[in-house]
């Protein structure tokens, strides 16, 4: 007989068997707002999918086993092979059966971005690593459908049937589309790249080059093309450039080795050489940059939906915790002090997925409307400079709620938490989006007034908000570099007063009140630090209907 010590007690259950939308009042009366009442049967169904317990599980198992680069076959070949866990190859054969990949430009329509973007949201939660590739595929193909050839590809990109296979295109069902831009030397500038491209022939849009040069960051290597930005004729220019080749020979892109990330462990990112590469030029000639910066709003969308959904899970498995955790004679959620922090996080995370949603229906928008235009070129990038910077933090909170026990790789907090910083860095890190909104409210001063004058109506009746939009006007009548010192203030407070505006019009009334009280009156630096009780039962219980 085996000795027994103790009985294992007051330990939280796995959260699972649950399902994502159902349980997410904010996300199910945005999609309904913003125009994606038609798809909530397969968001529905999506949501029920992702909660399974063996999901969660499968996560774990595709985030614990990192990607391995084969870059020789036995034989001495080179192959440049990437072996990822067949968990992950799970995850992005549920992508694409959604269409997170493609449907939005495959099916167009009311709601379509929309209703990825809720999708997006939902698996998010669950595994960050596929949707990298996921992003990457569904941003190039509004740039790459203005080239004569798109109709060779446009099949294979549109198809829902994941194909994780390693052929030329000509064998494949479906493809994948990454990006490389950055170089070890330049980072964001990327006007300080080397790699160089020389034409075939007479070169010119939609004709071949030899690409020369490197690439520090490599987006998942082993998609099927990849979008490359390379200098020739003392300008810069967007290059496709396939990884097989028309004669079923691999292009000359080398893998030099898999970065060792700190998160988005189940995802490749690698370094690669082009040595005598072969790319047919994307766009006009000289354009590159601007080309690149045309598919990154798209991906910048996706930073924040990422870090939404991220955060979203966060404040889910904290709350389950704190339901289900005693100390001190009850649940930890009824204790004050860690109510007032549960609840700045459900403030945050609520205000983040309405936010998230707007800025889709923005993307949604054909009609020219100067305030879409604006959500989509000013707040979309200070929105992922705040919403990207705001999960890490609370991200860190969440997993504090959890003590000891969140700080365990077992667990699910640690993966999330590593994951967290990543929307920050990619696509721009925070500077570079600040920076990028001041450009905007320049360059399309038609844009910023509309922004503004938005702000100034929805804000007239609220003295605090009311009070931040005239401070913000009256800043950004500055010029020079006081300006740009100020950039990530201009960011903050756009966000945070769009986000006011928002909670104020779609949630309800006492969520609101606490948003602007602590945002805008109280601002405390971290999660919970308010001079009085922030107590709310039903605000919680709205974030996680027990």
């Amino acid at each position: 007989m085996g000795w027994t010590t103790h009985e294992v007690t007051n330990q939280v259950p796995e959260l699972g068997d649950y399902n994502l939308y159902t349980s997410d009042a904010a996300l199910q009366e945005g999609v309904r707002r913003e125009g994606g009442q038609s798809h909530e049967q397969a968001l529905l169904h999506y949501g029920e999918r992702l909660g399974r317990a063996e999901t969660f599980a499968m996560a774990h198992e595709a985030n614990r086993h990192k990607p391995e680069l084969e870059t020789y076959d036995r034989l001495g070949h080179r192959v440049d092979r990437v072996h990822f866990h067949p968990a992950w190859h799970r995850f992005m054969r549920m992508a694409f059966l959604q269409g997170m990949h493609a449907s939005a430009w495959s099916t167009p329509g009311a709601g379509a971005q929309l209703a990825r973007a809720a999708t997006y949201l939902m698996h998010g939660q669950l595994e960050a690593g596929s949707l990298c590739p996921v992003t990457m595929t569904s941003a190039a193909i509004p740039v790459l459908q203005h080239e004569s050839w798109f109709d060779t590809v446009a099949p294979l990109l549109y198809s829902t049937q994941y194909d994780e296979r390693d052929l030329p295109l000509a064998d494949k069902t479906s493809m994948i589309i990454g990006m490389g831009m950055t170089e070890k030397q330049g980072g964001s500038d990327l006007r300080s790249n080397t790699t160089r491209a020389v034409p075939l022939g007479t070169g010119g849009r939609g004709m071949p080059y030899r690409l020369t040069g490197h690439k520090w960051f490599f987006s998942s290597p082993t998609s099927d093309a990849h979008l490359v930005l390379a200098g020739h004729d003392d300008v810069f220019s967007c290059f496709y450039v396939p990884r097989w080749l028309d004669d079923a020979s691999k292009n000359g892109v080398h893998i030099q080795r898999l970065k060792n990330k700190m998160g988005n462990a189940s995802n490749a990112s690698a370094e690669v050489e082009f040595q005598d590469a072969t790319g047919v030029l994307v766009g006009e000639a000289g354009r590159g940059v601007a080309t690149l910066v045309e598919m990154a709003s798209y991906t910048r969308l996706d930073c924040v939906l990422g870090s939404a959904a991220l955060l979203r899970q966060g404040l889910v498995q904290a709350l389950h915790h704190a339901h289900h955790r005693v100390a001190f004679g009850q649940p930890l959620v009824r204790q004050p002090l860690m109510q007032s922090v549960l609840m700045d996080l459900t403030l945050e995370s609520e205000a983040a997925t309405v936010l998230a949603l707007r800025l889709a229906r923005a993307f949604d928008d054909t009609s020219n409307d100067p305030f879409e235009q604006a959500c989509r070129r000013i707040l979309t990038p200070a929105a992922k400079f705040w919403i990207c910077k705001r999960t890490i933090s609370a991200l860190g909170e969440c997993m504090e709620v959890w003590g000891g026990n969140g700080y365990i790789e077992d667990a699910p907090m640690a993966r999330l938490y590593r994951e967290a910083p990543v929307n920050s860095i990619w696509e721009g890190s925070g500077n570079i989006m600040c920076l990028d909104v001041l450009r905007a409210l320049k360059r399309h001063p038609e844009l910023a007034v509309a922004l503004l004058d938005g702000l100034e109506h929805d804000c007239a009746d609220e003295p605090a908000l009311k009070r931040r939009v005239a401070e913000l006007v009256s800043l950004l009548t500055l010029a020079g570099p006081d300006l740009q010192a100020a950039a990530r203030h201009i960011a903050q407070e756009l966000i945070l007063l769009v986000q006011a505006n928002l909670l104020r019009q779609h949630a309800p009334q006492a969520l609101a009140d606490a948003f602007i009280h602590s945002r805008f009156q109280l601002a405390g630096r971290v999660y919970g630090a308010l001079p009085g009780p922030l107590t709310l039962n039903s605000v919680l219980e709205r974030a996680w209907p027990v």
